[in-house]
């Protein structure tokens, strides 16, 4: 196969365009996948497929998936209520039990049927959340697992998990995003976005975003529903 081809996660988040416009930008045909997965949030799945449009992802699938089944996070159990950022304390109540664990699976699996070695997943571990699956231990022994587990581990070879922004500030994501032409409007980072898609500029990852937009020094396109 002469296509080199990645499967690049894609929430439709600030970090998951910027690593689409990096895989892009090193010679892969991106197979991009989303989610849906009973997020309070849904508006990201529009800001994905707008961005994969926008980025030209050679393909983009949105798989269903019900983590509501069990809850655990503000993001799946409505009765949760999602905290300013001040009020978060070590592992917020944002963080959904394995997503990335899950994510990465399903990526595995379709990179196996698609003939890529690549995945590409947008995970920080300098300005996060505090998630136990955004950190560099965990994409570690996560190639390990899936090498096991796939027809890799009889053929003698293995994936590579991709995490370019895995210790880049926001504000050198949004730089590395914009020399790349990631259009930051069709992105939506917030946890608690009102019903017309506005971002509530309060929840961690707003707090994030407004803080690596103003320091990278690039001009916030974000609507938010307090301005």
């Amino acid at each position: 196969m002469s296509e080199k081809r990645a499967v690049v996660l894609l929430s439709g988040g600030l970090d998951s365009a910027t690593v689409l416009a990096i895989a892009r930008a090193e010679g892969f045909s991106c197979y991009a996948l989303s989610f849906d997965y009973g997020q309070r949030h849904r508006c990201e799945l529009t800001a994905a497929a707008n961005v994969a449009r926008s980025l030209g992802a050679a393909l983009h699938h949105t798989v269903r998936i019900d983590l509501r089944f069990w809850g655990g996070s503000a993001l799946t159990d409505d009765a949760i209520p999602v905290p300013d950022a001040e009020e978060s304390k070590g592992i917020p109540i944002t963080y959904v039990p394995a997503r990335n664990l899950i994510f990465l699976s399903f990526a595995t699996a379709w990179a196996e049927v698609l003939g890529a070695r690549d995945i590409f997943i947008g995970v920080n571990s300098v300005d996060y959340s505090g998630y136990p699956d955004c950190r560099p231990k965990f994409i570690e022994s996560f190639a390990e697992t899936a090498r096991l587990g796939t027809c890799a581990v009889d053929e003698g070879w293995r994936y590579s998990i991709n995490a370019p922004l895995q210790n880049l500030s926001k504000a050198e994501i949004i730089r590395r995003g914009t020399a790349l032409g990631v259009d930051y409007a069709l992105t939506t980072s917030c946890y608690n976005p009102d019903a017309e898609g506005r971002s509530c500029g309060k929840c961690a990852s707003c707090a994030l975003r407004i803080a690596g937009f103003r320091e990278a020094g690039v001009p916030d396109p974000t609507r938010y529903s307090s301005n």
